[in-house]
């Protein structure tokens, strides 16, 4: 039993599910962590926050690691003489490997450090994909960067006003529909922008998302400022034998992958042209066709059907921008800005994109705006003329709401524009 009485929190135990209280209590129990009673106050805050909803930790302040601004995130409790073991409790952002991938050697090495110098509580994974280590005091940050660094050639991830953590899907690794290599390109962008991601200098967070394909494994449209997402410009291959034994029923549809339920049989038009949110797709009885001019890469069709059809081979990646959860307006998804650019090291005309954005939010965004919320105020119009390009009918994305279209004189061809001049002309004399 802990030291402290934690009713609320017990009821948390219960239930089928694995259990966060169960994991501290365990930590609590195994006690090897440098910060003993770390676990054990936890538990007692957090129960003391349930008690009086509120929390009880309060702003951090400025702390982290020398030549670094981000990385850590200050937290302290405003009840340090109730709990001391929590008195000082940062967490410090870890970047990840590409996709997620490490031995267990690695992960044993992470855990031995952070039960030398924390509470050995780990969290996998922040929501930027980060590993995160929760709880040390401020005197440990400088020693657990030194071991990091220099043991485990392992760098802190982004936190503040910087460049976050770039994340990637597991891409080319292990993937059948990733349309470029997003562990390249991450660690690419990674290794181009360290300074931006150690030392804040934006008006807020700004992150890179990497998804092989519309799938979309890592949210990239709903999640990164900047979303890059695997996409193919020619036609989506067929293999008509294939549909012919998905429609027989010699293939099972989506890879088999039922949940234990006899769905019956399969029926194509049903459960795949029909489906689809264009209509670009239509099955006579013996031959899949499909209007490839219509396809929105929604993936649905390639995923029910795996084995008969397969993405395009002209690969490459659509770039949207500004994606974000709740802040000063609501949640957004990005926005279709680069309908298909080639993903070829070292994304040069990547760079070139990421260097335009940059410079101008930097030089227009107000303090904590995200770069959606810019594009929002200042229009989508604005930032292609900021990116230098040319409005294409695929970025839009809902029709106008309303009926007024201001042009400047320049691009517009005599007609009205030469009537108003003279009219404006005739009444001025």
């Amino acid at each position: 039993m802990g030291k402290h009485k934690t009713p609320m929190l017990d009821e948390l135990e219960k239930g089928p599910w694995p259990s966060f209280v169960s994991d501290i209590k365990q930590q609590a129990e195994k006690g090897k962590q440098a910060l003993k009673d770390a676990p054990d106050d936890l538990l007692g805050v957090m129960e003391l926050s349930y008690k009086d909803k509120v929390t009880h930790w309060k702003h951090g302040g400025i702390v982290g690691v020398f030549g670094y601004g981000g990385g850590v995130i200050g937290r302290y409790c405003d009840q340090p003489e109730k709990f001391p073991g929590v008195a000082h409790f940062h967490t410090m952002r870890v970047n990840q490997p590409a996709s997620k991938f490490y031995s267990t050697k690695f992960l044993r090495d992470l855990c031995n450090l952070w039960e030398r110098y924390g509470s050995g509580l780990t969290n996998m994974h922040g929501s930027t994909g980060d590993i995160i280590f929760l709880g040390t005091t401020t005197d440990n940050l400088e020693r657990v960067f030194y071991d990091m660094t220099h043991e485990l050639n392992q760098d802190l991830g982004g936190s503040g006003s910087n460049l976050r953590t770039p994340s990637c899907c597991v891409g080319l690794a292990r993937c059948e529909w990733a349309c470029y290599d997003t562990e390249e390109a991450c660690h690419e962008l990674t290794m181009e922008y360290q300074d931006e991601l150690h030392r804040p200098a934006f008006p807020y967070k700004f992150k890179f998302k990497f998804d092989g394909c519309p799938n979309g494994c890592v949210a990239a449209i709903a999640r990164a400022d900047m979303s890059v997402i695997g996409t193919w410009k020619d036609d989506i291959r067929i293999d008509q034998a294939a549909v012919k034994a998905y429609v027989g029923g010699e293939i099972k549809p989506n890879g088999g992958a039922h949940a234990g339920k006899d769905w019956g049989k399969f029926d194509i038009v049903e459960e795949v042209v029909r489906l689809c949110p264009t209509g670009c797709m239509s099955w006579d009885g013996s031959t899949l066709k499909i209007n490839n001019r219509e396809c929105t890469r929604c993936m649905h069709c390639l995923n029910v059907m795996p084995r008969a059809l397969r993405p395009g081979t002209e690969t490459g990646a659509s770039i949207l921008f500004g994606a974000k959860a709740p802040i000063l307006e609501g949640a957004q998804l990005s926005t279709l800005t680069i309908p298909f650019i080639r993903m070829e090291p070292p994304f040069e005309e990547l760079k070139e994109l990421v260097n335009k954005v940059w410079d101008w939010w930097m030089e227009e965004g107000k303090n904590r705006e995200r770069l959606g919320e810019l594009i929002q105020r200042e229009s989508f119009q604005k930032f292609l003329e900021i990116m230098e390009l040319s409005p294409d009918p695929r970025m839009v994305s809902e029709p106008r709401s309303n009926p007024y279209i201001f042009w400047k004189e320049e691009e517009v061809e005599g007609g009205w524009t030469r009537d108003i001049k003279d009219f404006r002309a005739k009444h001025q004399r």
